[in-house]
């Protein structure tokens, strides 16, 4: 799914919290895997972002006059200061086309949770505890038990993130969502959008600043495609004859309720580091852009991953039906790694009991290297960086 990145610019001078003080700027170049061509993604039909990125520069930066801001263009969340002992992040993100899924499949429960963890594990990146959410769902027709269901599992999705959600919106709009403006449109479509908000304080602030070579990078399992990659994921099965309802060997199941599988919720395994007194030098919430998101953090490092969980057997069948190289694949999902977590080696093996304990699926996957800007991803035999402000992943 494509996806504008949080924008901020230059912090005020006298920001409280000295980790300020070590954020590069400009920070690295970032932009989403959208943006990235000619590719399959583009096929797809999701195209480059640049124009909207400008605009957003050039009439949202000056809305930040006045305001202490602790991150940087790039950053997973937005983070404000409000005193020396307090700030609030913020961040905002949908479920993309995962919906069109959700609709063909008449199955609603769970695309809340895709909503909730998109929003709250970037707000985890930054070194926040989600506090709260808020969600606005636009419908073409309004339809009460297909509503419920999307609530129902948004409410679910929040108790296990450990968050309140207060209010949010919802819209009609029929001429907009699912319809050209023309035509009746799709009654069963809807977008579902969230806003997050945590807290934490200035001084521990974490944006990779305090990675350093040898570190452990753990790798988090992800519960499938969760919530990107979904139009090329969409169009690729499609286009090899695959339907929602069909009977998929290699999945052990229907096709669709693979792809609905909820994007994994990884707040109490990073909340249980922290309860521990385990320092996390770097977090990386694994979205578009794959592994790539590590070079986000801000650190003059490289990461070399040397090991992988298997990843979920639907992006074996996305390769397949689409043809899809695997540096592409590598770049637009997440291919078995939702989260990323960067420990001093001396904390790993502690690390691994706490997410385990925690009820996820955690292993050692690399070492922090001294390549600057560089993933290197030994069991796929590439290497990925960002260049001129685009992800790209090529043969090691």
């Amino acid at each position: 799914m494509s996806r504008l990145p949080c924008l901020l610019r230059r912090p005020p001078a006298g920001v409280a919290g000295p980790q300020t003080t070590r954020i590069r700027w400009p920070p690295k170049p970032w932009v989403s895997v959208a943006a990235v061509g000619p590719s399959r993604y583009e096929d797809a039909g999701v195209g480059g972002q640049r124009g909207a990125l400008a605009a957003v520069t050039r009439h949202l930066g000056p809305t930040l006059d006045g305001v202490k801001m602790l991150t940087g263009f790039g950053d997973y969340a937005s983070v404000l200061a409000l005193s020396d002992e307090l700030a609030v992040a913020i961040s905002t993100d949908g479920v993309g086309t995962k919906t069109i899924v959700a609709g063909a499949m008449n199955r609603y429960d769970t695309i809340g949770f895709d909503c909730v963890a998109m929003n709250v594990n970037d707000v985890l990146c930054v070194g926040a505890r989600p506090l709260a959410m808020v969600d606005y769902l636009g419908v073409h027709t309004l339809d009460a038990g297909r509503a419920g269901a999307i609530l129902e599992g948004l409410g679910a999705a929040a108790r296990e993130a450990g968050v309140a959600v207060p209010g949010g919106e919802l819209a009609q709009l029929p001429e907009i969502i699912g319809s050209d403006g023309g035509s009746p449109g799709d009654p069963g479509a809807f977008d579902l959008v969230g806003t997050c908000i945590g807290t934490l304080r200035p001084d521990d602030l974490t944006l990779g600043a305090g990675v350093r070579p040898g570190d452990a990078i753990v790798g988090i399992a992800s519960s499938g495609i969760h919530s990107n990659g979904l139009t090329l994921a969409r169009k690729s099965l499609a286009g090899a004859g695959y339907g929602y309802g069909d009977k998929v060997p290699l999945l052990g199941g229907l096709l669709g309720e693979a792809l609905l599988e909820p994007t994994a919720i990884y707040v109490r395994a990073i909340t249980a580091l922290w309860d521990a007194g385990i320092e996390t030098r770097g977090l990386a919430h694994i979205t578009s852009d794959g592994l790539c998101n590590l070079c986000r953090l801000h650190a003059e490092v490289g990461y070399i991953i040397e090991r992988l969980p298997p990843a979920p057997p639907i992006f074996e069948l996305i390769r397949a039906a689409g043809g899809i190289d695997v540096t592409e694949m590598y770049r637009v999902f997440n291919m078995g790694v939702g989260f990323v977590v960067i420990v001093d080696r001396a904390h790993l093996t502690d690390a691994l009991v706490c997410m385990t304990a925690a009820g996820h699926v955690a292993m050692d996957i690399g070492t922090v290297g001294d390549e600057d800007g560089v993933v290197r991803i030994e069991p796929a035999g590439i290497a990925g960086r960002f260049e001129g402000g685009e992800s790209r992943f090529e043969t090691a």
